[in-house]
């Protein structure tokens, strides 16, 4: 039997296109000893992709061309030749756009269906949540009263990060990329302010009247004149986490993504700046779920999720994200559980 996967089959040049991936069929792998077969049941596609998909040094090994891209999965063992998973187990794990894989055990993690829609082990309870809330929490440090900024606010990290920051009681301000979407963060997310950067026409002043107590704390996820626009409003001994840069992410090269220089504002207000990637808090994936799920679970942290249906429409979905189509959590349902 054959299935489908999804290559990277060059690599792009600013904003990816269609013709940047190339669909093809296979056979479905059989699972050897010690390996489960998957059958992939959501894909999460997300912006650091983009990144993988150049050539260049990084925090991750480039995605090789010609070859299958790989990314978050939640999957189904349809069969089990090791010890430790079943036929009909729901995992995780970092597996390949294909709609089967034959993974060894110790490389998924199985999850609890009944602790939470198995979706949010994607999001809210996988790799955005912790992103929001180590970065913020260890990084950024908010206290009660302090404003907090956040850049890509209704993104999946963003959109947690927001709320996270109102759970420590700081006033938050967030910004995002149309009016729907700043409704959504002030009317259902708690935000105390929001700011539609599409429609500002100078942003300075709108984040002036925003943050009338300056920022206390810069949660950067897109860089840019965004950030630019930030950095003249920090307090002293600010906190800027640097989560993305999806500003720069198709630029064509290195001068088209120039701005002011922030040693400057970092120097006079002694504000840190530090980049992060949520792997550095690998031995600690645990203490950030178990908060996070309880947060879930009291209704002080609320998600959304963007699902768009059908294998060949991952690129799609994925080239969407740099438009701003998705609200929260971008995913790809590919097909449904067995068990269902």
């Amino acid at each position: 039997m054959s299935q489908k996967q999804i290559e990277l089959a060059r690599r792009p040049q600013g904003i990816p296109v269609m013709d940047d991936f190339r669909i093809k069929e296979t056979e479905i792998p059989e699972a050897k000893n010690g390996e489960v077969l998957v059958k992939t049941l959501y894909v999460s596609v997300d912006p650091y992709m983009r990144g993988r998909m150049q050539d260049t040094k990084s925090y991750v090994e480039p995605f090789p061309l010609d070859k299958v891209i790989t990314g978050g999965v939640i999957g189904e063992v349809i069969s089990a030749k090791g010890d430790k998973l079943k036929k009909g187990d729901i995992v995780l794990g970092r597996l390949g756009w294909q709609e089967y894989s034959a993974v060894r055990e110790d490389n998924l993690q199985k999850i609890d269906p009944s602790l939470a829609p198995v979706t949010a082990f994607l999001g809210i309870l996988g790799m955005t949540g912790l992103t929001a809330y180590f970065g913020l929490l260890d990084i950024g440090q908010p206290k009660a009263g302090e404003t907090v900024v956040v850049s890509g606010a209704a993104g999946a990290v963003g959109s947690a990060v927001g709320q996270i920051a109102k759970i420590k009681g700081a006033r938050v301000v967030g910004i995002a990329g149309s009016d729907e979407k700043t409704a959504y963060l002030k009317e259902k997310l708690g935000f105390d302010e929001a700011i539609n950067y599409k429609t500002t026409e100078n942003m300075a002043s709108a984040l002036e009247q925003a943050c009338p107590d300056g920022v206390d704390v810069y949660f950067d996820n897109v860089g840019g004149t965004i950030s630019d626009a930030v950095f003249p409003l920090l307090n002293k001994f600010a906190r800027i986490p640097v989560c993305g840069a999806i500003s720069s992410y198709n630029v064509k090269s290195a001068e088209d993504d120039m701005g002011p220089r922030v040693q400057t504002a970092l120097i006079k207000t002694s504000a840190l700046m530090k980049g992060f990637v949520v792997n550095d808090y690998r031995d600690r994936f645990p203490e950030g779920t178990k908060q996070l799920a309880e947060w879930v679970k009291s209704g002080q942290l609320q998600y959304e999720e963007t699902i768009t249906e059908g294998f060949e429409r991952i690129p799609e979905a994925f080239l969407g994200l740099f438009e701003g189509k998705n609200l929260g959590k971008q995913l790809i349902k590919v097909a449904d559980s067995d068990n269902a």
